[in-house]
């Protein structure tokens, strides 16, 4: 029987999800949808196709065990029931099936653990926007600034996968908000859930070939995996359509099933009734550039370029992801690794190729278990590349050779190589409030700007006349939106998940906690005598699934209990390389008796340029663990010269408010003044 016609002699199924999916298997397993004949497979001068089918599953007569989500996907009429149901109650909240079926559609239901009254729960709804690249046109972000102040907490938060995060929107105004959104050309669809979530690729808006392709594949990717049945539409805007064309090399690699992949005439082609096993992350970047972490996610694409800087393919990385279960050994963090090399027109079929891999041979009776990297653990990459060569169709060529990861911020004014500018915002745990998002908005919504988000929080604005630098500048300082030579380096590479009150997962703190945790480091740099600019990565999540990616951090604390933390060390600046656990359970008062005989060491016993975390890697645990254990502290400095004493109370009090505003004490910001103006007068002395 031919492909395109499988299930069109019983469209009736499709009525019956559950029916679908068992004659799909059985379809399989008879081996009517197997493809040996390789005379369909789309060829390419530069890949060599071998002879290679469809994996069959062996025929089974036990059931194989499924988590309870498992069972609400396959009962949901592809997302749809009983979510309908439920946004049409009176009450505050949704039940447990649609509170994981919502989840597809971009929200997470909430309780604000801090407002636990008589009245019970204070239930609330956390919505996260889907924008591959972190790209987001003007009237976008106008429109989320305004759904922010008129169903929100008052402010936008910025995520580790460029996307917005809105808090505290009520129930009952979920289908105006998410209406909003629609039309204003955004998306929540598939922010969450058991499917690709938002695909990263540098945020930076150059006008160049690897760049653009870059994002370009990252837009074709995402495009590819969107849920396609219409039940998003169907909840949110009443059924109406409102999407943007797709390239028609989308279109195809979603449709082609020469190989086995699709479920046929199914609304949902490649996800089928029960979607994957769990969330599915991907990034594409372009050599060198890992501001989107590329080793962490389920699949990396990376642009390979000819000699003139034309693309031709991608190398692909397979099997990162970070979240872990505390006390769970099975459960780790995990770097991914080489699968191969794809000729650029092929990107599309290879990706769908892995995510159908995993989809057909993923946990599902265990969540804690059910990320891909656990299946290629348990595989190894060799049986796992094999069985995705089944689906693609063809095998993979070697992996091209790569320089060296450098993690790039683009903070601060760039050329973006068209005679426009942009400018990169470091914006605190990405959360934009206040005076600072009023700024903002003055700024996007009076120059008519388009901006990007990137993977580390930030925000950056395109497409700026030159003309236009000096005003924009002047006026973003009066919004603490500073150049990155004003911000103190401990923040610019710092990273936070919101954690409590509203993350139903926290165990602690990170994103309140983080500023004051900054300062103490900041304190004890200055007692061991480390220099101002000197710096390290400090990631910090209230429970170990790593939301902030602590775990390649060169300081990850990772939330283990009430005020309480797992501090890792060893990951490196440029991402690279995974960190290890160096001891558990340190309350947050005892964290200098950690850091003071660490950092000291570090600054008495590195090589020359060093980093933090290659110094932990190198002198060992064990050697690290005794110096802490037998360390009896370090005689403070110098005491600092009081600042009351230098300038009068005007000047001292509009300081210390400005310091507050930035998270500093007043001595770190007078330091900060002092260091910049003496810098520009030796720049001015040298030109």
């Amino acid at each position: 029987m031919a492909a395109a016609s499988i299930g069109a002699a019983n469209t009736a199924v499709l009525k019956d999800p559950k029916a679908q999916i068992q004659r799909f298997q059985g379809l399989r397993s008879s081996g009517s949808i197997r493809r040996v004949d390789v005379s369909t497979v789309r060829s390419s001068a530069s890949t060599v196709v071998s002879a290679v089918s469809t994996p069959v599953k062996p025929e089974t007569s036990n059931e194989p065990k499924r988590s309870k989500v498992e069972i609400f996907k396959e009962q949901s009429n592809f997302l749809r029931y009983p979510l309908n149901e439920e946004l049409q109650t009176d009450a505050s909240n949704i039940n447990e099936a649609a509170t994981q079926l919502i989840k597809f559609h971009g929200s997470y239901q909430q309780a604000n653990r801090d407002d636990r009254g008589p009245g019970g729960k204070s239930y609330q709804f956390m919505l996260r926007t889907k924008n591959p690249c972190g790209i987001v046109p003007n009237k976008l972000y106008l429109a989320m600034d305004d759904l922010a102040d008129e169903f929100g907490i008052g402010t936008l938060r910025l995520t580790t996968r460029q996307t917005f995060q809105l808090h505290g929107i009520l129930k009952k105004n979920l289908k105006a908000v998410m209406s909003t959104i629609i039309r204003s050309m955004g998306s929540t669809l598939g922010a969450c859930g058991d499917l690709n979530r938002n695909v990263l690729a540098p945020a930076a808006p150059f006008v160049r070939k690897d760049y653009l392709f870059a994002q370009q594949t990252a837009d074709n990717i995402a495009s590819l995996l969107t849920p396609q049945s219409g039940a998003y539409y169907d909840l949110w805007v009443d059924g109406e359509k409102i999407m943007s064309a797709e390239p028609p090399e989308v279109a195809n690699a979603r449709n082609d099933n020469s190989h086995g992949t699709n479920f046929p005439d199914s609304p949902e082609p490649i996800y089928g009734t029960q979607f994957l096993p769990r969330k599915f992350k991907i990034a594409v970047t372009v050599p060198t550039d890992n501001a989107v972490d590329i080793l962490t996610n389920d699949i990396g694409v990376v642009v390979i370029s000819d000699s003139d800087g034309e693309p031709v393919g991608f190398n692909i990385y397979v099997g990162g992801g970070m979240g872990r279960t505390h006390r769970i050994e099975a459960t780790f963090p995990r770097l991914a690794e080489p699968l191969g090399y794809v000729p650029k027109e092929d990107i599309l079929y290879a990706v769908k190729a892995i995510v159908v891999t995993q989809r057909e041979n993923g946990r599902r009776d265990d969540r804690k278990y059910s990320r891909m990297k656990y299946l290629i653990n348990e595989w190894g990459i060799e049986k796992f590349r094999s069985v995705v060569e089944q689906y693609y169709g063809k095998k993979f060529e070697p992996f091209r050779e790569l320089p060296e990861w450098e993690f790039k911020s683009y903070l601060g004014w760039h050329e973006q190589g068209n005679g426009a500018m942009f400018c990169g915002l470091h914006v605190d745990n990405g959360r934009i409030g206040g005076k600072m998002k009023t700024t903002l908005r003055e700024i996007i919504e009076k120059y008519n700007l388009n901006v990007r988000l990137t993977p580390n929080q930030n925000i950056i604005l395109c497409d700026i006349r030159r003309a236009l630098r000096r005003p924009i500048t002047a006026a973003l300082a009066q919004g603490a939106l500073l150049q990155p030579r004003y911000v103190d380096p401990l923040h610019l590479t710092a990273m936070a998940c919101p954690a409590l009150p509203l993350c139903p997962l926290a165990i602690t703190e990170a994103e309140r906690g983080i500023p004051n945790i900054l300062k103490r480091v900041r304190a004890v740099f200055d007692k061991v005598g480390l220099k101002y600019n000197e710096s390290l990565v400090i990631r910090i999540t209230g429970c170990p699934n790593g939301c902030a990616r602590p775990y390649m951090a060169e300081l990850g604390l990772v939330g283990d209990g009430p005020n309480s933390y797992q501090v890792w060390l060893g990951g490196t600046p440029n991402q690279t390389t995974l960190a290890k656990c160096f001891m558990n359970k340190v309350k947050i008062q005892d964290l200098e008796k950690v850091l003071e005989p660490l950092f000291y060491s570090w600054k008495r016993q590195r090589q020359q340029g060093e980093s933090f975390g290659d110094f932990t890697t190198r002198m060992g645990f064990d050697n690290l663990q005794e110096i802490v254990e037998k360390w009896e502290g370090l005689v403070e400095r110098s005491s600092r010269s009081n600042l009351k004493l230098f300038v009068d109370k005007e000047t001292y009090e509009a300081m210390d408010s400005l310091a507050k505003l930035q998270n500093k004490n007043i001595h770190q910001l007078a330091m900060e003044v002092i260091r910049n103006f003496v810098a520009a007068k030796q720049n001015d002395k040298s030109e």
